[in-house]
């Protein structure tokens, strides 16, 4: 047994920083619905993730989630820095899969629309749950996220070397401030 939930992430970016650093974040929503089908399968079997890019128009790949949410954390290597927590994911399928291969497959839990229709961390039934997972198993592929990985490494990079450049100057010794202030 297990469960299967939907990710569409707003950026390849952070695809690719997920399989970099084995890691997720969801919204806050988003995390306290998957930390919760984490925590109810606890040693019953794994949540999968099904991942998806907003407007990509398909698949990028399946990842296991391996740990609880860690609320207390930020991973501070997002894209964007609005993310709040993580959680470990260990990545199973990273290959293209569009959705017109999926899209004939509806859950009834989101109102009979196709699967490809669905919202983030939308849980997928069981039995559509393991149809979705067999089509991207099975399917053969010519793209994945690894095509541009340099790319997208290149742009970490740089990402980095400017939020450097717009951080405050290390506070000086303030023992020393506080003794030329007595003389």
């Amino acid at each position: 047994m297990h469960k299967t939930s939907i990710i569409f992430s707003s950026s390849e970016d952070d695809i690719h920083r997920s399989i970099k650093y084995s890691i997720w974040c969801s919204t806050e929503h988003g995390n306290k619905r998957l930390d919760s089908a984490f925590r109810t399968m606890s040693s019953k079997g794994p949540v999968y993730l099904l991942y998806s890019v907003n407007g990509s128009g398909h698949f990028c790949g399946v990842a296991e989630m391996r740990s609880p949410v860690d609320y207390g954390t930020s991973a501070g290597v997002w894209a964007q820095d609005k993310w709040k927590g993580k959680f470990d994911v260990h990545w199973l399928f990273v290959k293209d899969v569009p959705n017109s291969q999926l899209r004939h497959i509806r859950l009834e839990n989101n109102d009979n629309k196709p699967v490809t229709n669905s919202r983030d961390t939308q849980e997928v039934p069981l039995e559509k749950a393991k149809q979705v997972l067999k089509i991207i198993a099975q399917y053969k592929h010519t793209t994945s996220i690894f095509d541009d990985f340099s790319h997208y490494e290149k742009k970490q990079e740089e990402e980095e070397v400017v939020k450097k450049s717009y951080e405050p100057a290390p506070i000086q010794n303030r023992s020393r401030i506080d003794q030329d202030r007595q003389k």
